[in-house]
């Protein structure tokens, strides 16, 4: 475990590709129980150690997870996020270059819980959508989300495209999601389209940056984790 970030109310850890953020079927040791092992062997706790999950990543996904430490962090870290004040930053391999270097994607996504994939969604869109609806539910009872991000082609080799992706919303999937519908699959995403695998079983997708104002002390953070352990993140980034 990777520690990039830490204060009295925040953890900030790079999650490598393959670890879960938070437990699930599979039985396996999430990095929030980490996260907490490692919080009570610093700090000598006794008892129960407060961890907070804010957000989770999937789980073939690298980088930066934020975790609070205090329930008075917790709360606030949630309305942030649900308001949108936290802003990440992601970067995302692709084989097929996009035909634009910049662009706002703007799609409407609906999620199959039963699948565990999102889809983008163009029948039966109501005509007239406020500007600030964000969600709205069809004639079969799916609820349909606005999706939004902003992407740039920020390297390149013969054979590979590297986007820097800031989410605009946050949706099951988005970035995959949105970047399967334009023709440019994350390289290693079978579910969306990839045509093969990575050998390590993850997506070349890197939660690269956050940014937010500290919820307690209202000072600026801004992190960025180290580069994945991949040839190819090192050989596209941007020096």
């Amino acid at each position: 475990m990777e520690v990039v970030y830490e204060d009295n109310h925040i953890i900030i850890v790079n999650k490598r590709s393959g670890e879960i953020v938070q437990g699930d079927k599979t039985g396996d040791t999430p990095l929030s129980e980490i996260v907490k092992a490692y919080i009570k062997e610093k700090y000598g706790k006794p008892g129960a150690v407060f961890l907070g999950v804010v957000h989770r990543l999937d789980r073939p996904v690298w980088g930066l997870v934020v975790f609070a430490k205090t329930s008075k962090a917790l709360s606030r870290l949630n309305t942030m996020f649900a308001n949108g004040d936290i802003h990440k930053t992601y970067w995302a391999i692709t084989k097929n270059r996009p035909a634009k270097d910049e662009d706002v994607l703007i799609n409407w996504m609906v999620r199959n819980e039963k699948l565990n994939k999102s889809f983008i969604y163009s029948k039966n869109i109501p005509e007239h959508i406020p500007d600030d609806q964000q969600s709205f539910k069809d004639n079969k009872g799916n609820i349909v989300k606005l999706a939004k991000l902003h992407y740039q082609l920020i390297g390149s080799s013969n054979n590979y495209h590297l986007l820097e992706i800031e989410l605009m919303t946050g949706r099951h999937h988005q970035i995959r999601c949105q970047l399967a519908a334009i023709g440019c699959p994350i390289k290693g995403d079978l579910k969306y389209g990839a045509s093969r695998s990575n050998l390590d079983g993850s997506i070349s997708l890197f939660a690269h940056k956050v940014e937010f104002v500290h919820p307690v002390s209202k000072t600026f953070i801004s992190v960025e984790a180290p580069l994945p352990d991949d040839n190819l993140f090192r050989l596209l980034a941007p020096e």
